[in-house]
């Protein structure tokens, strides 16, 4: 390696590790603006959807509902929410959250990337230890059994977390610029939710259905999640390609707009 080579590489780890000391930075000071010091704060993150999960596998136990197989409701409801919680919050979280933070850019190593990036590793770290957490709890209880294929759940939620992750800094940097994206987002978000393969199975839908709900990134993911839990119960239907192919451009696309923004900043 020649000593050019050798100055770029020494320039690229100092450069990494400034911007891993500003995300770390920014991420405590987002646990304490979100969660405080004197609550429940982080454990609110477990209590919410395990009070909504039970809430779902109790109304569901209770009618007798069906979702289009005899798997369990506790399994159906875990993987259901806690995949929703994924694709859902995170684009909430970044949304407007350029202006509240519009001081920190006067500081020279605090980009608008860094701050989406803070939010989304905090959101990415809750979601996931609730998601175990839970899955865990109601094992205990007998309600649902442990995955036949941990690999398989672990890729599919990692895939929800990229979908999840490339939206919300699409939205989060196009809101800064587009005022009714603030307004438009939880709405959508709450239409999403019933064709997002929270409450039902792809294969119980008819297949003109199927077709239609298959063009949502986050139905793959799902599918894959559950493909992981209990695919030897039901016949999965995902193509985790396609949801690559998704996030890649909705990634390029949120770099880009992430990147027009901080031109429009005055401190850089």
């Amino acid at each position: 390696m020649s000593a050019g080579e050798q100055a770029d590489v020494q320039t690229l780890r100092k450069g990494l590790a400034v911007q891993a000391r500003v995300i770390s930075a920014l991420l405590r000071r987002e646990m304490m603006t979100r969660y405080g010091r004197h609550n429940i704060g982080f454990l609110w993150l477990f209590v919410e959807p395990m009070i909504f999960t039970l809430g779902v596998t109790t109304l569901w136990a209770m009618t007798k509902s069906v979702h289009g197989s005899d798997l369990p409701i506790a399994a159906f409801a875990v993987t259901g929410y806690s995949s929703v919680l994924v694709w859902r919050n995170m684009p909430s979280r970044l949304v407007g959250a350029i202006e509240p933070n519009l001081s920190l850019m006067y500081h020279r190593n605090v980009k608008v990337l860094d701050i989406f990036l803070s939010r989304l590793v905090l959101e990415i770290a809750g979601v996931a230890t609730s998601f175990v957490v839970l899955t865990l709890f109601f094992a205990s209880l007998g309600w649902l059994s442990l995955p036949e294929d941990v690999l398989k759940v672990a890729e599919g939620w990692g895939m929800l977390a990229w979908f999840g992750s490339s939206l919300a800094m699409f939205l989060g940097a196009l809101s800064h610029r587009i005022e009714l994206i603030d307004k438009f987002w939880h709405p959508c978000a709450y239409l999403l939710f019933p064709l997002s393969g929270a409450a039902f199975l792809v294969d119980s839908l008819p297949p003109d259905m199927q077709n239609i709900v298959l063009w949502l990134p986050m139905v793959h993911g799902i599918e894959c999640v559950r493909d992981g839990f209990f695919g030897s119960h039901f016949t999965p239907h995902y193509d985790l390609g396609y949801v690559a192919l998704v996030c890649t451009i909705l990634t390029g696309l949120a770099l880009i707009q992430i990147r027009a923004v901080e031109k429009d900043l005055i401190p850089q």
